[in-house]
């Protein structure tokens, strides 16, 4: 018989079950369907925290002070006061890897307009922080260098500030109050949206880091450094540039810790990976069991049809149907199971993960690798599950076959 004779007895055989082939390729279906939505899920979280990692800037490097130690109470890293004004210089002087830096004092406050307020977060830099986190205006302008070196009181709102303070009215040129501190405002960022820790990046009053150093916090540390590397290549050789000088600034042994971090952005997108990946992974692997129950049940289903049909295999055979084309057949009935299982699978998890998106929000994004590894799988479990029920009807001896009752 020919492999098109042999595919042509197999879809008669299960177009004469319809309701048992569809119940048979139930189990398929949940199992392809279940884990390209899992998937898409998976690969969706990734996407978003890639972009979200974005929003922190163009090959962003961030030091941190080291943790502080008194009185036998140790405390946390960013603690300590080891990072000041002149690291920063000689960090854009003396890294050639480095392209521009500035610090990040962060602190918190009630900001004041009018009758409304807001508590916002306030972020002091230089004017190389924006192009470092690579923020662009709506409007306005950014604070100038001499601003940073006058200690001016000038600030750059967020949208999110914006929103709440003015209510829609203009706020360019503005003064509103920080801590009882009267600041111009001068230009308003364009939104970022929430950040890969899931904080409002668009709730921050961002000022010089000279005006809230002395103004605002009262201190003359720097809490966090931003550092952009010349290009994506160079943020190791930063990295490393950065790590040497302030060991040597800071006279540190060599038996010393540093008393300093410096993270990568590229480790906080690995990290943030890995945790993704090893849930997509985990949610798969769930999904999956769904796959092995169909499998187990396509086996079941094609052991009742070699019983059923012992009878036609026995006449088969006593006119010269070979066991090889007993065996394809059988075959080919299980593997036409699984991959129209499988495409209707695909199908359901296509439509699922647009439906996971739409009502609950989560992003979503359905690989071509998943498809093709659903198809393949697919298939896969049909030759597995149905190889042993075709190759026990290949070896049935036709006479017995021909007295089976």
């Amino acid at each position: 018989m020919s492999i098109l004779n042999i595919l042509k007895v197999a879809m008669r055989s299960l177009n004469r079950n319809k309701l048992r082939s569809f119940l048979t390729m139930l189990g398929i279906i949940i199992g392809v369907g279940a884990v390209i939505a899992m998937m898409a899920v998976g690969y969706g979280a990734q996407t978003r925290i890639q972009d979200q990692i974005a929003t922190l800037g163009t090959n962003v490097l961030m030091i941190f002070p080291g943790s502080s130690n008194q009185g036998g109470v140790r405390g946390g890293m960013g603690s300590s006061s080891s990072l000041t004004t002149d690291d920063l210089a000689a960090i854009k002087e003396q890294c050639t890897a480095v392209q521009m830096a500035s610090p990040a004092i962060r602190t918190g406050g009630q900001i004041v307009y009018g009758d409304n307020n807001w508590a916002s977060t306030i972020m002091g830099g230089t004017a190389e922080y924006f192009p470092i986190r690579n923020w662009p205006l709506s409007s306005g302008q950014y604070f100038t260098e001499a601003d940073v070196r006058g200690a001016t009181k000038v600030c750059v709102l967020g949208q999110t500030v914006v929103d709440n303070l003015f209510r829609g009215g203009e706020c360019i040129g503005a003064v509103i109050r920080i801590k009882k501190l009267p600041f111009k405002v001068v230009g308003v960022l364009a939104m970022k949206g929430q950040s890969a820790q899931g904080t409002d990046q668009d709730d921050i009053i961002i000022a010089p880091f000279t005006t809230v150093q002395k103004k605002v916090m009262g201190q003359t540390h720097l809490n966090t450094v931003l550092v952009s590397a010349v290009s994506d290549d160079a943020m190791g050789e930063a990295q490393a540039q950065i790590t040497e000088l302030l060991r040597v600034r800071h006279k540190l042994q060599a038996w010393e810790d540093n008393d300093f971090t410096v993270r990568s952005q590229t480790e906080i997108a690995n990290a943030a990976e890995s945790t993704t990946q090893v849930l997509t992974i985990l949610l798969a692997s769930i999904a999956s069991i769904s796959l092995l129950v169909g499998g187990i049940g396509i086996m079941n289903i094609m052991l009742v049809s070699v019983t059923e049909r012992t009878r036609e295999i026995g006449i088969r055979m006593s006119i010269g149907a070979r066991g090889r084309d007993i065996l394809f057949q059988f075959l080919i009935e299980a593997v036409v199971l699984s991959v129209l299982g499988g495409t209707i699978g695909v199908i359901t998890g296509v439509t699922a993960s647009k439906l996971i998106s739409a009502l609950a929000g989560w992003p979503t994004m359905v690989s071509a690798t998943s498809v093709a590894m659903a198809f393949v799988f697919s298939a896969a479990v049909g030759i597995f599950f149905g190889f042993y029920p075709a190759r026990k009807a290949a070896m049935l001896n036709p006479i017995d076959a021909l007295r089976y009752e």
